[in-house]
């Protein structure tokens, strides 16, 4: 194999120089802060230690052990909290976005009067910056004069008395909800570029056939839109597993935020190592998150190529 590879190495070598920058660009960039966060996670790098830095005390598995199995530990408490408020909040986002961004591309896919402005109106929560979001609806969720309670209590009456938005189980979806406002429209873009590339003769067979409009949605446009949807599920999980931004602008930088509900593990991540100084229990939760979502990457293609071979 080292002989097959020299000779190709060889054959090409003027191709290989020109990407040599890249390539050491890429693992200075990359890969060398990924294996100094690994040694880092095996160090008792606290405040008291952080002035040596990569000479702080080696302490083996210590941070692991606290972070997962330690029932003492506050952190191993916290972290659990925040894993089970990560999980739904990235299934419910990356689901919530993809449906929401494909009724949203059905609707501007058809002939209608003012199409082009409501397509451009669709776009504008893309537009809007992720922290100007955090702190725009950290305003619209306050319990006594945020809008969102205004129009459930005192405009429509839904409720009866003003809920808590922004403390106990309820500040799950008040990070949720921001967050599939936000992306929604990114959904619908690509979800709109797969519709106009199904032919239109697939229909048009549909119709002579008599099948219905519900028929036709599963049995045309969900399959031949399964390269955007998958493509647009597997970057959801990704994204929607490093979220910060949001949570960490509608709740400001309290050491102790967002709550039992709100943490996720970026706000745990960062309040661990930025707030609390513990980089080596911070960086430890890092690299399982790291191995959990390349586990979770590889799963889902794994999935994704076998579904693509028995359609073939």
């Amino acid at each position: 194999m080292f002989k097959k590879w020299w000779k190709r190495a060889v054959k090409y070598r003027v191709a290989y120089l020109f990407i040599l920058p890249t390539i050491i660009g890429m693992l200075i960039l990359h890969v060398t802060p990924i294996f100094q966060g690994i040694y880092m996670s095996f160090l008792d790098l606290s405040q008291f230690t952080l002035n040596q830095y990569l000479a702080a005390p080696f302490v083996w598995f210590q941070n692991y052990y606290d972070v997962l199995i330690n029932p003492n530990s506050p952190v191993r408490i916290g972290l659990f909290e925040a894993a089970r408020n990560t999980a739904i909040y990235t299934i419910v986002v990356t689901f919530g976005t993809l449906w929401i961004g494909l009724l949203a591309a059905l609707m501007v896919n058809r002939e209608f009067k003012g199409k082009g402005l409501v397509r451009t109106l669709f776009l504008f929560p893309w537009v809007v910056p992720t922290y100007v979001t955090g702190i725009l609806w950290g305003f619209m969720w306050q319990k006594e004069v945020g809008i969102i309670n205004i129009l459930l209590k005192d405009v429509f009456h839904i409720v009866a008395e003003k809920p808590f938005w922004l403390i106990g189980p309820n500040t799950l979806w008040a990070i949720i909800i921001p967050t599939i406002w936000r992306y929604w429209p990114f959904s619908m873009l690509l979800l709109l570029a797969g519709l106009q590339q199904i032919p239109e003769e697939l229909y048009e067979a549909a119709d002579i056939d008599g099948a219905s409009p519900w028929r036709k949605f599963w049995m045309i446009t969900w399959p031949l839109l399964k390269p955007v949807w998958a493509i647009l599920i597997l970057f959801g999980l990704i994204y929607n597993v490093y979220a910060f931004n949001i949570v960490i602008m509608m709740f400001g930088f309290g050491a102790g935020f967002p709550g039992e509900w709100g943490d996720l593990l970026m706000t745990n991540i960062f309040r661990n190592s930025f707030m609390q100084w513990n980089f080596g229990v911070g960086t430890a939760i890092s690299v399982l998150l790291m191995i959990t979502m390349i586990i979770i990457v590889n799963v889902w293609f794994i999935y994704y190529r076998k579904a693509e071979e028995s359609t073939k």
